[in-house]
């Protein structure tokens, strides 16, 4: 296995002493986890620690205007969160062990939304959208809380192209993998809204949709929650195995590329040295052969 060090400094009193840390040269794909408006990191630490167990490194966290930051709740508009997921994107990818080409991002309802546009803004491989709200371009400076919700409301049964919404144009550039799950019975982002996300996504890599039957937009039970679960860590599990078989394969073919290489630079003048060597071998194992077989024929035999 390849290894990598790095150089440390180890605080001893009021002293510190170098020293060399040596690991394995192994990076593991990071998991952005966004929760939506009114929730916290709570609803998805269950998730992370499933998606960590597959060999992930997952970071969830709490919006600003939500948990133990409420106080700005009125105040708090989508560029402010917007500005909390791009650095919470880059605390996770300077992580020494995540591997920044291989980062997905799972979001909720707000988070949802934001995570499709953040896809315009950091390198994203996979993106997991669960109900993902749709807002006006045109209110992205208004706080939150000062959106009309009758006017949200219509306007998320109404269809959205590309052209028209940030969201759902970064959805239209998004090359990656994706996973859209829908609540069927959910009436704070209905169908039309769902309709629009997925025609937007017409150059993604691949594309995953499902239903939860009968479930809210807040998967208000444990079932609706366990079974977005199982669709989420088995959709990531097998994103990143995926991953992971292509770059073993990626890694074989260049190792059989870089011997083939080595072998087409070995010829002419390199094959010739190896059957010179080859031949001088020969002759001197020849040589030590003739002489003891003559140093046996001389040889007097013992009285």
């Amino acid at each position: 296995m390849p290894t990598r060090h790095s150089t440390v400094h180890i605080p001893v009193g009021d002293r510190r002493i170098a020293g060399t840390l040596v690991a394995p040269d192994t990076l593991v794909p990071g998991v952005l986890l966004i929760h939506g408006w009114d929730g916290s990191q709570q609803n998805y630490i269950e998730r992370a620690h499933e998606i960590a167990a597959l060999g992930c490194i997952c970071l969830t966290f709490d919006l600003r205007g939500h948990a133990e930051d409420k106080a700005q709740r009125e105040m708090v508009t989508r560029e402010d969160n917007l500005t909390d997921i791009l650095a919470a994107y880059d605390l996770l990818v300077s992580h020494p062990a995540v591997d920044s080409s291989n980062v997905a991002v799972i979001g909720s309802s707000y988070g949802g939304y934001l995570a499709a546009v953040l896809t315009t803004l950091r390198r994203v491989r996979w993106l997991a959208l669960r109900v993902p709200a749709l807002y006006k371009d045109e209110d992205w400076l208004v706080p939150k809380r000062s959106l009309n919700k009758e006017e949200v409301a219509a306007y998320r049964m109404t269809p959205v192209k590309p052209s028209e919404n940030r969201a759902l144009g970064a959805c239209a550039q998004f090359k990656g993998d994706v996973l859209i799950v829908e609540s069927e019975l959910d009436t704070t982002v209905p169908h039309p809204v769902i309709e629009n996300y997925k025609a937007a996504f017409e150059r993604a890599r691949s594309m995953t949709y499902r239903v939860i039957s009968g479930a809210d937009h807040s998967l208000s039970t444990p079932e609706f929650r366990n079974a977005y679960g199982a669709i989420l860590v088995g959709w990531v599990g097998e994103m990143v195995t995926g991953a992971r078989n292509d770059a073993q394969a990626a890694e074989a073919a260049r190792r059989k590329a870089q011997q083939k290489g080595a072998d087409v630079a070995e010829t002419p003048r390199a094959q010739r040295k190896r059957a010179e060597r080859r031949r001088r071998a020969m002759v001197a194992r020849r040589m030590v052969t003739d002489l003891k077989n003559f140093v046996m024929r001389t040889r007097k035999p013992s009285a």
